[in-house]
């Protein structure tokens, strides 16, 4: 059977007032982590966190803090990360709501920005969905995802061994790096969904089975939810750019164009594989067609071979009391040489106009 994408339990907010704080999304029973990263050009500091109380006892520099939460199914802790931060209820309302769709909210004093990550193993049906938030201020960036994943390490590891722009730029570097590796990820995610396309090919090509027509409408379906995530990511990426908020400084909406590039580069290359899943799918269809006519094809001439010896037994099986051969001795033997005779002139017939090659 096809897996069927999950569903989002959108009706346990049925009847609430705007802002209320109910998780949607898989229930988790992971334990939620806090991890903080402060940085500047003179230092830098990574610690694990108990709680959010835990950030009034550690020193507030001049530069950058990085907080990432784990696990958004605790409505208690987002609830206090937001009082904490001075965050609109609604930012927390859409935190939770693991079914957002690409957007950018400007908040004045922050920006609120919803991207999803999106990962394809490289066995049928196994695909995972994570949304991301982040939340962009002056000198704070907030990063809210539901499980852990590498995409962010690089920029940590970056961070650590101070390469690059990020440790001398602001919390608008941070998010840009933020967004240009969730918009890297898709890369691989486009690289796997072609790769099995390929593979879908050539079971096409060669001996084409039943699975292959439900593998062919899986990755269909895969490639139209990565299209609905990517559509939406591509005019946010392009509000951005247009520097409307002001939280991005030019030099930095250089790089946020260089990510709106990839983003379309991707959206392309999904285009490409969605024409040749179709292309696929017509090849199936006609390969099946076309089998189907030779089965038909071969059961039609073994009918006909067999038609003349059905009309001679039909004529010598009359019920006349004069027909030829019918007291003769070999008078059987002869019918079944005619049948004999003319089945094989048929045979002959059907191989010179190749029907039975």
């Amino acid at each position: 059977m096809v897996p069927r994408l999950k569903k989002k339990l959108r009706s346990r907010k049925s009847g609430l007032p705007p802002g209320a704080l109910v998780h949607i999304g898989d229930i988790k029973t992971t334990t939620p982590t806090l991890t903080l990263i402060d940085y500047s050009p003179d230092g830098f500091s990574e610690r694990e966190l108990p709680d959010v109380a835990a950030l009034d006892a550690l020193p507030r520099g001049g530069g950058v803090r990085w907080l990432n939460l784990h696990g958004v199914h605790d409505a208690e802790l987002l609830a206090a990360v937001g009082q904490r931060f001075g965050l609109h209820p609604l930012v927390i309302e859409d935190v939770l709501n693991t079914d957002q769709r690409p957007k950018v909210d400007d908040y004045d004093d922050y920006l609120f920005i919803v991207l999803h990550l999106y990962d394809i193993g490289r066995n049928r049906g196994d695909v995972t969905t994570d949304q991301i938030s982040l939340v962009v201020g002056r000198d704070f960036v907030l990063t809210f995802q539901e499980r852990p994943s590498g995409t962010f390490a690089p920029i940590r590891q970056r961070l650590r061994a101070e390469k690059g722009l990020l440790r001398r730029t602001g919390s608008d570097y941070l998010a840009y790096s933020l967004l240009d590796a969730i918009v890297d990820s898709y890369f691989s995610v486009i690289e796997r969904l072609s790769e099995r396309a390929e593979g879908l090919e050539e079971e096409i090509l060669g001996k084409p089975q039943p699975s292959t027509l439900q593998g062919i409408h899986v990755l269909k379906r895969e490639v139209i939810r990565l299209r609905r995530t990517l559509w939406p990511l591509r005019e946010t990426l392009n509000t951005l750019c247009r520097g409307d908020a002001g939280f991005f400084r030019p030099e930095t909406q250089l790089y946020l164009r260089d990510v709106y590039d990839h983003t379309v580069h991707v959206l392309e290359s999904l285009e490409d594989v969605r024409d040749l899943l179709n292309g696929l799918l017509d090849v199936y269809l006609t390969t099946l067609s076309n089998r189907v006519n030779m089965e038909v094809r071969t059961l039609t001439v073994v009918a006909t071979l067999f038609m003349p010896a059905t009309l001679i037994a039909g004529i010598f099986g009359m019920n006349f009391h004069f027909i030829p051969w019918l007291d003769q001795p070999l008078g059987f033997w002869q019918a079944l040489s005619l049948m004999a005779g003319v089945g094989a002139v048929m045979t002959a017939v059907f191989w010179y106009r190749r029907l039975l090659r």
